[in-house]
């Protein structure tokens, strides 16, 4: 895959690349990713449904700061999912686009983008595919993807690349603990 004018062909194996753009729909809020995620989740959860309207959501999981803010100030809104945690969604303030949320198990330093909110998001294809237990019958998951009925094992799916990267994020964390 071509992403912002860099082979992505290996699957996350680049660490920069040119920031690649993100908005609402009113574009109040604006955003660049400064690296590529770390995975992109197609998520078939009955919650993703619900949140997205869809068949299923498309989120880029990234740390948070590789997100740069360029517009606007995103209000963030504590939804309920499945786990009973909340999920805090950063919407736009004025068009309620979701841009980006934290889930509480993966904390406030790992960030998942709404995919469809970034300018080129057709090159951004999930990874894998999750929770499709719960997945729309119609849907039909591409055969050269991972797929699994609930989640899944990171170490065993993730590139190293990125296994290192949240490796770091981690133990960043811990160090401010």
């Amino acid at each position: 895959m071509i992403l912002t004018g860099i082979d992505m062909t290996q699957s996350h194996e680049q660490t920069t690349l040119t920031p690649t753009v993100g908005k609402c729909s009113c574009g109040e809020i604006r955003y660049n990713l400064q690296t590529t995620p770390l995975i992109i989740h197609g998520c078939h959860c009955s919650w993703c449904q619900r949140e997205s309207g869809s068949a299923f959501a498309v989120n880029a999981m990234i740390e948070a700061s590789a997100i740069t803010l360029t517009q606007g100030t995103p209000e963030y809104i504590d939804t309920p999912t499945n786990s009973g945690k909340v999920q805090r969604v950063a919407r736009c303030p004025n068009c309620k686009v979701a841009v980006w949320s934290h889930y509480a198990a993966a904390g406030t330093t790992l960030s998942f983008v709404r995919v469809g909110t970034l300018e080129n998001c057709s090159d951004f294809e999930p990874d894998i595919h999750i929770y499709t237990s719960t997945k729309i019958p119609w849907v039909i998951l591409p055969t050269d993807k991972p797929a699994f009925p609930e989640f899944y094992n990171i170490p065993e799916q993730w590139p190293a690349q990125s296994l290192a990267r949240l490796k770091a994020l981690q133990a960043g964390q811990q160090s401010q603990q």
